[in-house]
């Protein structure tokens, strides 16, 4: 783009300056502020939907940070939507501001969003709206638009696939990188003085050309998204004369620099469906910008692209500076010795490879080389914090918004919850009023659809008073805050809307225990009744003993929240107590007969009902206290009754003897039964499997009562060859549950071989290195080192000499 004459001093009748660009590119933006600076245009028109012209006095708003995206939704229809981002580097952004800067008026363009909203529901499109990097017919976001076909457009041209003009104007500069090949000719080159419009002229050229060649990519909805600019454009140069300057995807300029009829574009709108539609600003992220997050017109690095844009000088040497930064904080060795060979390294290869600067290749290898240690999992992080990014954008309070998102960003104030971009862990004491506070708000959210938060394992605690929460704000939430609008005004009222509309439709048991769980959790008191009624008589309705031992453990659940969130659970107490009788009616004979995979399955149910029964016991609801010994009653039918699969067999003994209701001796005369040559080898493996397997505890049993051990491991070497095979598989699942330390002890102890009948196993007895018996003298000469060590006392020297001769000797 060097050497090419500048379009200064255009006269009359010149026609509009129009500026295509690259949306969200760096050197574009910065081109359109230098030409705007130049050409002093009278008006700014910008691709964008017309409807947001009321919105664009908000982006001069001192709360306003870019990112940020302007969001269209159907307002019958909220889930029908579309965006479009703009971020600090993108070129309509920095015509917006010059505008504001200027005093000069500025207005979107492109078609309405009405149209837009109503054809991509034509079409079964969503997502972010007509964003491409240089609108071409690359796709929009997911999913994207169905190609025409060869029968749809205009002219010959319109059977041609869609094109990357970057990748074409790249691979005719003999460049196999198109990203690399707009950094050369665009990011990095300088505006000097009367160049500020030649890269436009030089950019619509190239797109003219491409477009002779293949034609206008095959989209119908692009020929009409021409002719409405095209009419904007005459009415503003009607109003404006030439003072007209128009900033739009490279790809359109050459359509609308074509003169047509206004007759004939009047035609091509003529007839288009509409929808009512609302718009506001919305806070966009940087990785929602990037190709990876599957917005097409996504760029690769937002973050790289961002730091060009507001680098004053010196990109690189700043860039790597960041770089070190980061890893500095990750704890990484990086000095500014690291720094400056790292700049060098860039600048070599820039050189090397014939580039003018170097760009984020050349950055990339250089920090992979000299401050990664040629490693590419600290090279990972630069890519996500720094070339992608989490940057989150803010909007100013007075946007348009729904009622609930007015209440949920009060919400978010009073509660001192700011979303963030960047994933966070969130541990909450509901002790506290105000971690009690986000605790319902974050569920509720969940209720309604809204997934800000996702529940986490706790790591300090397992108590019922303390939530782990991993939260991270994504903009199609913005989205998901106008459907839900339709459920109320406020988070409270719309959580207690939709909990009891999804009572209604619910159709399994477990959905509606799950649903009443989740508003014991909201604490949303106006939706258990109704929750409660379908709850009692979805159960009372339901004879599936699969689907009410699912149902159990999330109403005992509940019960637990009580006592900490101070929730009447009286009521859910008597459902869960009727449950559990009639599962313990049902249970026997719903496990005769069943196959492998039904038996497996119907262990989890035992598992999970006994777990149930463990808490329901203990609640303070009158007539509960006899569910523990009901529930054992049925374990011993379980465990004795041979119609019973194995591993449902075994796992009721090891449940009774787990409670301390089944004396090991009993335990082993039972395995010994099973283990007898007159039972099959695959029912005495699922037996063992539903005994000792199912990260059950079953490997630190055996390593401690080695009569067991001894009856397993007599049992599998007296196994026929014939059966060994079909039995391994089983055998080879539940060991490899166990962790690696007790299959080591295991390992060691049947290597051992067996030790004195009936006694139990001697920590380290017979493994190689340790005799049978302490030896008192060896460790007491061990003790005063221990001691000082430990600080405990002061050894005298002459003591702690003898001390050590004594245990080295």
């Amino acid at each position: 783009m060097t050497g090419v004459t500048s379009v200064v001093g255009r006269g009359a009748g010149a026609g509009p300056l129009l500026l295509g660009v690259r949306h969200h590119g760096p050197g574009s933006a910065r081109a359109v502020r230098a030409a705007l600076e130049e050409a002093r245009p009278r008006v700014v028109l910008i691709e964008g939907p017309p409807e947001a012209d009321a919105l664009i006095p908000l982006a001069a708003d001192e709360e306003m940070r870019p990112p940020v995206a302007l969001l269209a939704h159907a307002v019958d229809e909220p889930g029908r939507s579309a965006f479009w981002p703009l971020a600090e580097f993108s070129p309509e952004w920095v015509a917006i501001r010059w505008a504001q800067d200027h005093g000069v008026p500025a207005r979107f363009i492109d078609l309405p969003a009405t149209h837009t909203l109503a054809w991509g529901s034509r079409e079964g499109e969503a997502g972010v709206a007509d964003e491409r990097p240089l609108d071409t017919g690359t796709a929009g976001d997911s999913p994207p638009v169905p190609d025409p076909g060869p029968d749809s457009g205009p002219g010959p041209d319109s059977a041609d696939v869609r094109i990357d003009p970057l990748g074409v104007l790249a691979e005719a500069a003999g460049y196999d990188d198109p990203e690399r090949w707009w950094e050369d000719v665009v990011e990095h080159r300088g505006a000097g003085k009367g160049d500020a419009l030649a890269p436009f002229t030089v950019l619509e050229e190239a797109m003219g050309a491409l477009r002779e060649t293949y034609g206008s990519g095959g989209h119908d909805r692009d020929l009409v998204r021409e002719a409405y600019m095209r009419l904007q454009v005459r009415t503003a140069q009607r109003e404006f004369e030439d003072g007209v300057a128009v900033v739009c995807g490279a790809w359109h300029v050459p359509a609308l620099r074509r003169k047509t009829t206004v007759a004939a574009d009047k035609a091509l709108l003529k007839g288009l469906a509409k929808v009512k539609t609302d718009m506001t600003w919305v806070p966009w992220t940087h990785r929602r910008l990037s190709r990876f997050s599957g917005y097409g017109a996504g760029i690769e690095s937002p973050g790289w692209y961002g730091h060009l844009f507001s680098a004053p000088d010196r990109p690189v040497e700043r860039w790597m500076t960041k770089v070190a930064g980061l890893l500095r904080a990750e704890d990484r060795i990086v000095s500014s010795a690291h720094v400056i060979e790292a700049v060098r390294l860039a600048e070599t290869l820039a050189a090397m490879r014939g580039r003018p600067l170097p760009g984020l290749s050349e950055t990339t290898d250089a920090v992979r080389a000299v401050m990664c240690d040629g490693s590419d999992v600290p090279l990972a992080l630069v890519q996500d914090r720094l070339v992608v990014g989490d940057v989150l954008g803010e909007v100013p309070s007075a946007a348009p918004a729904v009622p609930l998102q007015r209440d949920l960003a009060r919400l978010q104030r009073r509660l001192r919850l700011k979303p963030e971009a960047l994933e966070r862990e969130l541990e909450l004491d509901l002790r506290k009023e105000n971690d009690a506070a986000r605790s319902r708000l974050l569920h509720r959210l969940r209720l309604l659809g809204i997934a800000w938060g996702e529940p986490a394992a706790s790591r300090g605690s397992t108590g019922t008073f303390r939530e782990t929460w991993r939260l991270r704000w994504e903009p199609e939430l913005s989205v998901r805050v106008a459907e839900a609008g339709v459920w109320g005004t406020t988070v409270r009222t719309a959580a207690t809307a939709k909990a009891e509309a999804d009572a209604v439709a619910a159709q399994r048991l477990d959905d509606v225990t799950a649903l009443a769980e989740r508003c014991l959790l909201a604490e949303l008191p106006d939706a258990l009744p109704t929750v409660m009624r379908i709850l009692a008589d979805r159960a009372a309705l339901d004879a599936d003993i699969g689907h009410l031992a699912q149902a159990l453990p999330a109403l005992v659940r509940s019960l637990r929240y009580g006592d900490v969130r101070g929730t009447d659970t009286g009521a859910l107490a008597e459902v869960a107590a009727g449950l559990a009788e009639r599962v313990f009616v049902g249970l026997p004979p719903a496990c005769a007969a069943l196959d492998a995979d039904a038996a497996e399955e119907m262990r989890g149910h035992v598992d999970a009902v006994h777990g149930a029964v463990g808490l329901l016991g203990d609640a303070p609801a009158t007539g509960q206290g006899h569910l523990r010994g009901r529930w054992r009653s049925v374990l011993r039918v379980l465990g004795a009754r041979d119609t019973v699969p194995g591993v449902i067999r075994g796992r009721a003994v090891r449940l009774l003897l787990d409670d301390g209701e089944l004396a090991q001796e009993e335990a082993a005369r039972l395995m010994g039964l099973v283990l007898s040559p007159g039972t099959p080898p695959a029912d005495a493996a699922a037996w063992i499997e539903g005994f000792v397997g199912g990260g059950s505890g079953g490997g630190m049993l055996l390593v401690h009562d080695e009569r067991l051990l001894r009856l397993v491991d007599a049992w599998l070497t007296g196994v026929p060859a014939e059966a060994f095979t079909d039995v391994l598989p089983l055998l080879r699942r539940t060991f490899s549950a166990y962790e690696p330390g007790v299959r080591r002890t295991l390992g060691e102890l049947v290597r051992r071989g067996p030790g004195p009948a009936g006694g139990a196993t001697a920590a380290g007895s017979g493994i190689p290195g340790f005799a049978a018996e302490l030896d008192p003298v060896r460790a007491d000469a061990v003790l005063p080192v221990v001691r000082l060590l430990l600080g405990l006392d002061e050894v005298d020297q002459g003591s702690g000499d003898n001390n050590l001769v004594g245990v080295t000797g």
